[in-house]
């Protein structure tokens, strides 16, 4: 890709990618930032929107494109859950401190109410859109319906970033901007989250530690 833009480092790689493969290269990026969440799919899409709008690549392809990643990698995870199952599952959870077998009944009676919303919606946020699909797997949600949701979900959300980056043109890291606050955000919520459940553990331990 040539341009005013210049890039470096995972960034620099993508867009070498996109410019030996095409649409097809950022598939491939999308596909690993589903399994590796660091990724940052928030550069990636409105990155491949400016170069569908530089006519580098169809903006439809791109879509196609990175959807196809996004369920590939999400494919992947729920492989990773399947294969660990729920008994594995369970003997994990009952050695980790602080962490009661308990604790997973309600997770999975949660999961076994909301499951194909989480899967859905969870498309749409940062760091969730990864990590949903292993409880599928592990839950073992049937593929049709679990790729049928992944598949909605990541079009929307792929779209949604294509779109920003095909319309800003080479003003399209502003959408990286502000999808790196709210991914921040929802970070800063799941660190508060288990630090509670920590603290709450801890506390409700040594109440029933005293004589």
């Amino acid at each position: 890709m040539t341009g005013t833009v210049e890039l470096d480092g995972i960034v620099g790689w993508v867009v070498d990618l996109m410019s030996t493969l095409g649409a097809p290269g950022v598939g491939i990026a999308i596909a690993l930032e589903n399994i590796f969440p660091p990724l940052p799919s928030e550069v990636f899409l409105p990155l491949a929107g400016f170069t569908a709008a530089r006519g580098e690549m169809s903006v439809v392809a791109a879509i196609v494109w990175t959807t196809l990643g996004s369920l590939a990698g999400a494919l992947v995870l729920y492989g990773i859950g399947a294969a660990l199952g729920r008994e594995r599952l369970r003997a994990i959870v009952d050695r980790m401190p602080l962490v009661h077998l308990r604790d997973l009944d309600k997770a999975e009676a949660w999961f076994a109410r909301h499951g194909a919303k989480a899967v859905f919606l969870g498309r749409m946020v940062p760091l969730v859109r990864s990590l949903i699909s292993v409880p599928a797997g592990v839950e073992r949600m049937p593929l049709p319906l679990f790729a049928a949701l992944t598949t909605a979900g990541s079009l929307i959300w792929n779209t949604a970033f294509v779109l920003a980056g095909y319309g800003l043109g080479e003003s399209w890291p502003v959408v990286e901007q502000y999808a790196g606050i709210a991914s921040k955000v929802v970070l800063a919520a799941v660190v508060l989250a288990v630090g509670w459940f920590v603290v709450a553990r801890l506390v409700r331990r040594g109440l029933h530690a005293r004589p």
